[in-house]
């Protein structure tokens, strides 16, 4: 009994291994075939990133911006009280003499 589970075993690796070997040759040929399209692809794509590039990079920058103005107004009331109490340290001092 336990031969006929080894022989089963052993023949379905085998037929595995047939068919990822199969697969692998279908594969490369069809990579083989297809390699023109490919940089076919390869340069158009680099065409269309060399006119979206740019837009993209200035639509980056107004999203940060506008993301950083939209995270800095709560801080506003504390960057006052900041500057309220470094306008009072300030005053307090004594002038250096010269």
């Amino acid at each position: 009994m336990g031969g006929l589970f080894v022989l089963a075993g052993l023949a379905f690796g085998a037929i595995m291994l047939a068919l990822v070997t199969v697969g692998l040759i279908a594969r490369t040929i069809l990579r083989l075939v297809l390699l023109p399209l490919l940089l076919i692809k390869w340069l158009v794509m680099g065409v269309v990133m060399l006119v979206v590039g740019p837009v993209l990079f200035v639509v980056g920058i107004l999203v940060f911006l506008v993301l950083s103005v939209v995270l800095a107004i709560p801080l506003l009331p504390l960057i006052g009280v900041a500057a309220i109490v470094a306008l009072l340290l300030k005053s307090s001092r004594r002038p250096a003499t010269v």
